[in-house]
């Protein structure tokens, strides 16, 4: 007969078992215990680090960072970070067990993401791709408005100007019909030469960031309840692709913002206090950042990481449920002095 195994033994069958490996660390730096296939993270197999000193097992390259998390453990921190190595990548979390500040133990749990990291690679440049092929569809999109919509639109009101004139003299009836069908033309021209612009990747380079910026903030007003504020400095310049990058950036974060948080401000800055940097905040419900650690973006962040790395730029995001999101936006400069 079969003796069943005590709840410990099940626990490091377990261990042993799932596709990934854990330790436990204690204050002399000690590997108690170690589970499954340390060896590519720890260059030594589980059975090698158990009751083993850290400093006497590990690789001397690798052993000051892990002995450095092992201490922030056991102060009371909880790290998650991602190490790359020779192809490979792992998800690493390190974190004190059974309390706060002063544990006895750190736990250490490693779990490989090089699939995932692939995927995450192969769907950027999907990604990428698609916003380049959106790029040109907008701008022949917004070149066909322009030229031709927009050009045989003002012709037709050229021609009810040569009508009018025609009529003069005519029934006032007549006439006032005629003066309402030009209104009307000059509304839908206007609206066309708006989604014209609105459309077009290069509206940055016809009228400046500042003015961009402004008009997107009248676009959303339009329909979003809450306040819109833009804050530029006038004495920061910036590059064509800077300056389209930051517009594309703040476009992307404020649909978010005005679609998904819940937020009654936006707010759009660019300022040059501690370097150049464009940030986009609201005052919304905000999420949990350690969602996007676990592969969880969605296209409006893979967007503005398009085009941040197109132009070069530091893009980050805090958020909390509390105090909104922040989206930032780092402009590094040139030799010269200027942003780039």
């Amino acid at each position: 007969m079969e003796v069943p195994r005590t709840q410990p033994a099940l626990a490091e069958a377990l261990l042993e078992q799932v596709p990934a490996c854990h330790c436990v660390v204690n204050q002399d730096g000690v590997f108690e215990q170690a589970y499954g296939d340390t060896q590519p993270v720890f260059g030594k197999a589980a059975e090698e680090l158990a009751g083993r000193a850290a400093d006497s097992v590990l690789d001397p390259s690798s052993l000051p960072a892990w002995q450095d998390r092992f201490r922030r453990a056991l102060s009371g921190e909880s790290l998650s970070l991602r190490e790359d190595r020779a192809g490979r990548a792992w998800m690493i979390r390190v974190f004190p067990l059974g309390g706060g500040p002063g544990t006895s133990h750190a736990g250490c749990a490693v779990r490989e993401i090089t699939e995932f990291v692939k995927a995450d690679l192969d769907l950027r440049r999907a990604v990428s791709g698609a916003i380049k092929g959106q790029e040109t569809h907008r701008a022949r999109t917004a070149q066909f408005l322009h030229n031709v919509v927009g050009q045989n639109l003002a012709a037709l009101g050229l021609r009810l100007d040569l009508v009018r004139m025609d009529l003069d003299g005519a029934p006032k009836a007549a006439c006032d019909r005629l003066a309402q069908i030009q209104t009307l033309l000059e509304s839908i021209m206007e609206q066309v030469r708006d989604f014209s612009y609105e459309l077009n990747p290069s509206v940055v380079e016809r009228v400046g960031l500042r003015s961009a910026l402004d008009r997107l903030a009248g676009r959303i007003r339009e329909r979003f309840q809450g306040v819109v504020r833009v804050q530029t400095d006038a004495t920061i310049t910036f590059s064509t692709r800077a300056a389209s990058a930051l517009y594309r950036i703040a476009e992307e974060a404020v649909e978010n913002a005005a679609q998904h948080s819940g937020c009654s401000l936006i707010e759009i800055a660019v300022h040059s206090d501690n370097g150049v940097r464009m940030e986009v905040r609201d005052n919304g419900r905000g999420f949990d950042p350690a969602g996007l650690q676990e592969m969880g973006r969605g296209l409006g962040l893979f967007s503005m990481e398009h085009h941040a790395a197109e132009a070069e730029l530091r893009l980050s995001i805090s958020s909390s449920r509390q105090s909104g999101t922040v989206v930032r936006v780092d402009v590094p400069a040139v030799p010269g002095g200027q942003p780039c």
